[in-house]
């Protein structure tokens, strides 16, 4: 692994760990403030909408800063908000806390990703950003475990404020390991805005928010899925969960190679392909739990297997306007999580069984491979640059 990618593999662990801890904080929190878990529930929207804002807004306006002073800025943001989030005295501090706390995280993937990429070697750009997203499938395995038996415990609080020592810890990883790069272009406003002119940059927004909404309409429910439709007791949920996030680390580490190996618009194309058919599985098949386990490794494998062929292609696609477009990749993201969940759960309303919401998935993620199709058949249709004519007696 390039050691110089550590820094960005921090952040991603202190990020990945805070985004995905809060679910299994919900019943400690609401406790804490004598109010519904539902309630509390808004402080996840809260940080999906901050990551929405923040990742286009503090991108543009840190465009003309060098990258390490950037991300520096960023994981400063990050690290006061989510401690203060831990000292939260009510519901509504707390909202607006994590509202705040997700400002940076998009920013930071956006930035990291561009840095990632000028640092690899050549021809391994798309495993330099996996590198940097492995932090996050971490966080999956045992920084999130840990939160949450933190939480149960002790007090949510501590998880809280765990985040927050990993993220100082991230930022001086970053003053002190991370190379310093220089400024690519000046960051002419107008010049980037055109990257929203392109019906490239908004196939890929959509191939993102749709086609991943298709694995958190599914994760979101994993829990009464499993227990309710596989049988497992509840007190395996949090190892199945673990499951997932090593299907997430797998997957991370094949979705880097395989984009450097093939085109990232094919390799995109193949694993959303891949996570329908694996989620048309699940929805048959769940009752048996040996299967429902090996699909749960795979299905997370497929999610995250998307992350750097996704980055590496809004990357190739926004010359001039990098780190913009990276940030917003990371934005449609957290709105194929709010897509996700939100459809998911329109079976469950009307009374359908928790199968359903894989089936839901399925059909998320064959619209978004239909985004990739077409991304795939317009860089086919591009014309070939011609060679360079020889010049004789040279």
């Amino acid at each position: 692994m390039n050691t110089k990618l550590v820094p960005l593999a921090l952040g991603g662990l202190a990020i990945g760990t805070t985004e995905f801890v809060m679910m299994g904080l919900l019943p400690s929190i609401a406790s804490d403030f004598r109010i519904s878990i539902p309630e509390v529930g808004y402080v996840i929207s809260a940080y999906a909408l901050g990551v929405v804002i923040g990742a286009p807004l503090l991108t543009v306006l840190g465009r003309s800063l060098a990258p390490k002073r950037l991300l520096v800025m960023l994981m400063l943001l990050f690290t006061f908000f989510n401690t203060l989030s831990a000292f939260a005295p009510n519901n509504m501090v707390l909202f607006l806390t994590r509202l705040l706390s997700g400002l940076p995280h998009g920013a930071f993937f956006g930035v990291g990703s561009v840095v990632a990429s000028r640092l690899a070697e050549k021809g391994k750009q798309a495993q330099a950003i996996s590198t940097m997203f492995a932090g996050l499938t971490i966080a999956n395995l045992l920084t999130v475990p840990l939160g949450t038996y933190l939480g149960q415990h002790y007090s949510w609080r501590y998880a809280l404020g765990g985040v927050g020592a990993t993220g100082l810890l991230t930022l001086l990883a970053i003053h002190f390991f991370l190379p310093t790069l220089p400024v690519e272009q000046a960051g002419d406003f107008k010049a980037e805005l055109a990257l929203f002119k392109r019906a490239e940059t908004w196939l890929i927004i959509l191939l993102t928010a749709i086609g991943t909404g298709g694995m958190f309409s599914w994760v979101s429910y994993i829990a009464p899925l499993m227990t309710g439709v596989s049988r497992f007791p509840a007190t395996y949920v949090p190892y199945i969960m673990m499951l997932v996030g090593l299907g997430m680390f797998v997957g991370n580490v094949v979705g880097g190679k395989l984009a450097d190996r093939f085109s990232p618009r094919q390799a995109a194309l193949s694993l959303l392909l891949a996570m329908a058919g694996t989620l048309l599985a699940i929805y048959f098949v769940s009752t048996n739990q040996v299967l429902s386990l090996l699909l749960t490794f795979l299905a997370g494998s497929c999610a995250l297997a998307l992350a750097a062929p996704i980055q590496i292609l809004m990357i190739q696609s926004s010359k001039g306007a990098e780190m913009l477009g990276a940030s917003i990749t990371q934005a449609a993201f957290n709105m194929g999580n709010a897509l996700g969940a939100f459809l998911g759960g329109v079976p469950l309303a009307l009374g359908y069984g928790y199968t359903y919401p894989a089936l839901v998935g399925v059909g998320l993620a064959l619209l978004g491979a239909g985004f990739a199709y077409m991304l795939v058949q317009r860089a086919r249709k591009q014309p070939v640059a011609p060679p360079m004519p020889v010049v004789a007696g040279g």
